[in-house]
This record gives structure tokens, C-alpha cells and sequence, in this order.
């Protein structure tokens, strides 16, 4: 957890996470780092690891604001209810994310992999979002607190190869200015960026395209 301010005493740095395979206490420790953040009137910015940890985020944050809407971006859905035995996976973050979501409102920016059924809840929820949409459902939620979600395997893995599932035919920088653009105006209240991987890109891009993002979610989060 980071924010803008230099006080070393409102910076918490990473929380302590228990170690061993159970994911729950790592959820919860999450939570109550956000928790912590919150508590001291600034918006968190958290910089994960997997997917999965983004529900304990949510949940604080939804605890704080109820009418919380959540905006992903993403290449896959996330609404598996369990992936290979588990339900704390990257392909059940969204759906980990619902439940502890009160508004239950969840936009799915531009997803382009999931199951049959992914898609179809997408579409029946009428959560999936295109580009060209997006203005418009940000119109409709203007004023409400917004969280917003950003793995990067959004991006192309031309741009963002170091990431544990690249997915072809995603978007670029330019895709994700226009992005912050509109932003501008909406009350934005906490953001997470996750599953980047540098050990899989030995150029470094994909790190250097990932703190280019942060920046710009520091500067959406600083915004009045």
C-alpha cells in the first residue's frame, strides 16, 4: 500500500502476510491493510501480486462506501466460482469480489477470454464494457464511489509480456490514457494493479509500462 504523501507515517508498505498455502489470511490481511489506509483519509492504491487478492481490498473499501461500483480491466472474466479446487484464484477474483460487493455493480472493461457461461452472465448482467461504451456507463454512475481493478494482462502482450496469463489481442498505452481521461471527474477512491511477473521479461517493458500506470492512478487518485 502506497500513497502520495512522503509521511513515512502514513506509509504502510507491504502487509504482513502469513505464510503456508491457506489463502483466507492473506485475503484478510489485505482487508485490513486497506483498512488501515482508509482509516487515515487517504485513497489506497494497492500493487499486487495474483488476482485473487483484490477482494480483500474491495471489501474494505466497500465496508467504507456501500454504493461502491467496481471497474475492471482485465483480458478474462474472473468469475469461475472455483479454479482447480480453489476459490481464492486469479480466475475467481471477480467472483470473490461480488461477494463482498453490497451494490453489486461490477463493469468489465473489454474482457476477451472466459468460458461460455462467463460470457453469458457478462452479457445478461450487462457488465461487459466496450471502449466505446465506457463514457456513457461512467456518465450513469457519476458522483458514486469507484474502485478501480487493473491487471495487466488488459494490455497486448506485445506491451506487457511479464504477466502469468498473456492473452492476445489486448490494448495498448494509448488505449488505457484515454482511459484515465475519463476518469477525470468520477470519484475514484482506490485502484489496484496486479499480476505483473518481471521474471517473465527480460526486457523490462513490462515493468517500465506498470509503474507508467501506477503513476497515472497516483495522479487519478490525487485528483480533487
Amino acid at each position: 500500500m502506497s500513497c502520495p504523501s512522503l509521511d513515512l507515517r502514513v506509509r504502510i508498505g507491504d502487509p504482513k502476510c502469513p505464510s503456508g498455502r491457506a489463502p483466507e489470511p492473506v485475503v484478510e490481511a489485505v482487508k485490513q491493510a486497506t483498512t488501515a489506509v482508509l482509516d487515515l483519509g487517504l485513497k489506497p492504491l494497492m500493487l499486487g501480486g495474483e488476482h485473487s487478492i483484490s477482494s480483500g481490498a474491495v471489501a474494505a473499501v466497500a465496508e467504507r462506501y456501500p454504493d461502491l461500483v467496481l471497474l475492471q480491466l482485465d483480458a478474462h472474466a474472473d468469475l469461475r466460482e472455483s479454479w482447480l479446487g480453489g476459490r481464492h484464484s486469479h480466475a475467481c477474483a471477480m467472483r470473490r469480489c461480488l461477494e463482498v460487493l453490497p451494490s453489486g455493480e461490477l463493469l468489465q472493461l473489454a474482457i476477451r477470454s472466459g468460458t461460455k457461461e462467463e460470457f453469458q452472465e457478462l452479457r445478461r448482467e450487462q457488465r461487459l464494457v466496450g471502449l466505446q461504451q465506457l463514457a456513457a456507463r461512467l456518465q450513469a454512475i457519476q458522483g458514486r464511489p469507484l474502485y478501480l481493478t487493473v491487471d495487466l494482462d488488459w494490455f497486448d502482450p506485445s506491451v506487457m509480456p511479464g504477466t502469468g496469463t498473456p492473452e492476445p489481442g489486448g490494448y495498448l498505452w494509448p488505449d488505457f490514457a484515454e482511459l484515465t481521461a475519463l476518469l477525470q471527474g468520477q470519484n475514484l477512491v482506490a485502484a489496484d494493479v496486479v499480476e505483473l511477473a518481471p521474471g517473465l521479461d527480460a526486457s523490462g517493458c513490462s515493468s517500465v509500462l506498470a509503474a507508467k500506470v501506477v503513476r497515472s492512478l497516483l495522479l487519478s487518485l490525487a485528483a480533487p
